[in-house]
């Protein structure tokens, strides 16, 4: 499993940043605030993403991209749990992947190995598979919410299709 540690934290912190995110860096050790799974998974608490190096990077990932998804007036009001509705949690899976690309050394391919082997569940069996196959209704909340690009042939869009928050 890929953790902060072994990525650039700079890159990570200006990936969150270019969608008014913040990154906070936790002591080894201690409490991770606004952590929904526990340590050493990420937590939330309005625009900040808490996190540690040995934080896994598909959980920091995921944090981010649910606060991504939401209009900032309901991201101030954030703390520990973001979702609300199966769509906005499908939508969050998709970004996530889709900004792994934006990291070095991370990429949706080992993105979604890391997500298959965390435990997250897609009814085809696989992240990938419902990524290329199953995530049609998370692609059309992004595009609807103007938060990716229209794709504008029948391909995958690609990363450099994630527009900055609102």
């Amino acid at each position: 499993m890929l953790r902060l540690v072994d990525i650039n934290w700079n890159a990570a912190a200006a990936l969150l940043a270019r969608h008014g995110l913040a990154l906070e860096r936790i002591a080894d050790g201690a409490p991770i605030p606004g952590s929904y799974w526990g340590e050493p998974e990420a937590g939330v608490i309005g625009v900040r993403v808490y996190a540690r190096v040995d934080t896994p990077v598909h959980s920091l990932l995921h944090e981010a991209s649910h606060l991504i998804v939401l209009p900032p007036e309901r991201r101030a009001a954030i703390h520990t749990d973001a979702s609300d509705s199966q769509a906005e949690e499908d939508a969050t899976c998709y970004l996530q992947i889709l900004l792994a690309d934006e990291l070095p050394g991370v990429g949706r391919e080992r993105l979604m190995d890391d997500m298959d082997a965390w435990g997250y569940t897609f009814r085809l069996g696989s992240t990938r598979a419902w990524f290329e196959r199953d995530a049609e209704d998370a692609r059309a909340w992004l595009v609807e919410r103007g938060l990716l690009a229209r794709p504008t042939q029948a391909t995958l869009p690609l990363p450099s299709s994630i527009k900055a928050s609102r």
